[in-house]
Formats: structure tokens, sequence, C-alpha cells
């Protein structure tokens, strides 16, 4: 099973708000979930983006593989500096 860090979409027409999600790939993107970490709600003048750091950091730490828009979002907060930082450390 390979899991993936995504983004669910929420909001009505034209609105959309994100979660922040843990999911099985093979699970449609507002399906089932394995656990939220977050929220993202880019129509705001400064785009709202708050999660729960150490628990993206055990998952990415456990493999699960975000997907290209969660990973520059990661990058934006700087969660994903912390994770490569951690993974070079161990190497």
């Amino acid at each position: 099973m390979s899991v993936k860090i995504r983004l669910a979409r929420g909001g009505a027409k034209k609105k959309p708000f994100y979660q922040v999600v843990v999911a099985d790939e093979r699970c449609p993107r507002d399906g089932r979930f394995i656990e939220k970490l977050g929220q993202y709600d880019p129509r705001q003048d400064q785009p709202l983006l708050n999660f729960k750091e150490e628990r993206a950091l055990e998952w990415l730490n456990k493999g699960a593989q975000p997907t290209d828009t969660v990973r520059r979002l990661l990058r934006g907060a700087g969660v994903w500096a912390k994770f490569k930082a951690k993974d070079a450390a161990q190497a």
C-alpha cells in the first residue's frame, strides 16, 4: 500500500478550500483518508496554511510521498527543509 500526503477539496463551486490529508493512493481525491494533517485556503489575501508539523514529519519519515502541490506547501512552511536535514543527518 502506497501512502500519499495530498489535498482533498472542499467548499462550494468556485469557492474551494482544501484539507491536507494522508491517504492510500488508490482512494479517490475526496474519499477515505487515514489522517487529516491540516487545511489550506488559497482564496484569502494571505493564503491560509496550518497543519500539524510533527505529524507531517512522522508520515514523511515513514515513507509517505507528498504530491507536488503539497511538497511546495511544505517547502513554504519550512517543514521540507527539516525533513531533508534529518534525512541527511541519518545518512
